[in-house]
């Protein structure tokens, strides 16, 4: 056969240079940022705002770990965006495999009315939860936070497995219980492992939703060790105002887990998007 040479169309160079184009400016504000960790205040607002450091700051990390209790409020982000992660996805999962699995009226309406709270504003619920933790003897504790992650996270988490779990053929599960598996092994073994791009998509969202949180944890966490990044990183602006490359610095760390969970996880997002909940 021969070798047919693919004929230059200038429409389609268009359309790289605009992708180009459009890369750079999503890209620039992240390398900008890491730029700005490395500067003193001279660079940042009078000689150099833009371009890169002239002589890079490697101390605005120290003093980012050492005076501004990066570690502290790290540790604590941590704690909750992996304890309201796991929870949530452990609910949604099980949760939405009945709901999916059994069609009858009684899930129908569950499921409908799980999907109404993706339709609820955070600010309509904050009173409400205020004062729903105070009676549950939560305030200023981690739990606080966890909790109410772990809720408010679920409507989308159910969303995106729904439309997971209608694609996976019956004939799976019944295959396996004809061969003498019960649920438990059939679950785990069969089902959970089609579910991985479901749970990559839920993975990154739901920690980067709970690491990035700021209204509730301002409202329910008071107590300065039990602050979360964002909570912390917040007080930096008025309390260290004179020294920016620092709070530049801090900026960079809190940056670093969610990029790396995407690294690790964005391969399986555009799958499993494909079959976010839009079957019924």
């Amino acid at each position: 056969m021969k070798n047919k040479k693919r004929s230059f169309k200038p429409a389609w160079f268009l359309v790289y240079i605009v992708m180009i184009v459009y890369a750079v400016i999503c890209l620039y504000p992240v390398i900008w940022m890491g730029f700005y960790s490395l500067k003193n205040n001279e660079e940042i607002f009078v000689t150099n705002p833009f371009g890169p450091p002239i002589v890079p700051q490697w101390s605005n990390y120290v003093k980012a770990v050492t005076q501004f209790d990066i570690p502290l409020y790290f540790r604590n982000s941590i704690v909750v965006s992996l304890a309201a992660m796991f929870f949530g996805i452990l609910f949604c999962l099980t949760f939405t495999y009945v709901v999916a699995r059994v069609r009858v009226r009684t899930t129908k309406a569950l499921h409908s009315l799980v999907m109404a709270g993706m339709f609820i504003p955070i600010q309509a619920v904050m009173t409400p939860l205020v004062v729903m933790v105070k009676n549950l003897h939560l305030t200023n504790t981690l739990w606080s936070l966890i909790i109410p992650y772990t809720a408010l996270s679920f409507p989308f988490g159910v969303m995106v497995l729904y439309g997971f779990y209608l694609t996976l053929p019956m004939e799976l599960e019944e295959s396996a219980y004809m061969e003498g598996a019960g649920f438990m092994r059939t679950y785990f073994s069969i089902i959970l492992p089609q579910m991985k791009s479901a749970i990559s998509v839920l993975v990154i969202y739901q920690f980067m939703s709970h690491w990035n949180e700021f209204s509730l944890a301002l409202i329910l966490i008071t107590k300065n060790e039990l602050k979360t990044l964002p909570l912390g990183l917040a007080g930096f602006y008025g309390q260290f105002s004179t020294d920016w490359g620092p709070v530049g610095a801090s900026l960079v760390i809190a940056s670093f887990p969610v990029i790396i969970l995407y690294i690790f996880f964005s391969n399986k997002v555009s799958d499993a998007m494909a079959y976010s909940g839009m079957k019924n």
